[in-house]
């Protein structure tokens, strides 16, 4: 599907780092964005700066969701590009034993099930209610292409960590059901992709110490140093515009495979 001036788009976690960087891509193109975010300045700053639409959008609310998609649908149209990049992690053991005391804790219930919530549910709740809107376009070509569907895994879906169940689980989750909902959506016209980033340069990353910054681009086999943002957003583009690019799941790392810690 071309991506054409005036196209609408929405872009989950559109305020920073990924999602920003796609939102930019598109914007760039002529697309009409909509950018989901918690963070309002900042969301409310992209979406100027690229001629869009910010919407507060806590992905783990049906309310919200669906005020956001009414809000990004008045001020543009039905989408055809829905980005899936609002996701958050957390790092704690399963089970651990403290090194001082020796007490023993499990990892709080509560802290997994959010993971869960925010980056696979809320994922799959943007998907159902964007292609449920999808679907009631005109096609754009003979072949029946209505809308494209981009979300975001990690390699932690596939290479997990030492405290990585929850955000593991999450993120396997969106690998698992990228397929299905291809298959779903097939005779729709509406393709469903996802990449799997590796490490990569954000927001969130850059308030690492240099030194660690250095170390994890060292592990990076070639090319040695962080993904750029922008490189998301270039395969993102790549995934939406290749009309034959449906249910798969691309690791966009620099050939990395995670250690165990």
């Amino acid at each position: 599907m071309e991506v054409s001036a005036n196209t609408p788009a929405v872009v989950t976690g559109g305020a920073s780092g990924l999602g920003e960087a796609t939102a930019r891509a598109l914007a760039a193109k002529g697309a009409k964005v909509a950018i989901f975010d918690m963070n309002e300045e900042k969301g409310e700053a992209v979406a100027k700066d690229i001629g869009g639409v910010f919407c507060k959008v806590n992905v783990t609310s049906d309310e919200d969701v669906d005020a956001g998609f009414a809000k990004a649908r008045e001020a543009h149209g039905q989408e055809r590009i829905l980005v899936n990049c609002a996701g958050i992690g957390n790092a704690i053991k399963t089970a651990s034993r403290d090194k001082q005391s020796g007490e023993i804790k499990h990892f709080p219930i509560s802290a997994f099930d959010f993971v869960i919530q925010v980056n696979l549910i809320g994922t799959f709740r943007c998907i159902a209610k964007s292609a449920a809107g999808m679907m009631s376009l005109y096609p754009l070509t003979d072949e029946g292409d209505r809308g494209a569907i981009v979300n975001t895994a990690s390699v932690a879906a596939e290479d997990g960590q030492m405290g990585q169940a929850a955000y593991s689980a999450s993120k396997g989750g969106v690998v698992g059901m990228t397929l299905p909902i291809a298959r779903d959506l097939m005779r729709e016209g509406i393709r469903v992709n996802t990449i799997l980033p590796g490490i990569f340069n954000t927001p969130l990353m850059n308030a690492a110490p240099p030194q660690v910054k250095e170390a994890l681009a060292a592990s990076v086999p070639f090319p040695k140093r962080l993904g750029y943002p922008e490189e998301y957003a270039n395969l993102a583009m790549c995934m939406i515009e290749t009309g034959y690019f449906n249910g798969e799941d691309v690791r966009l790392d620099g050939a990395i495979r995670m250690a165990p810690r």
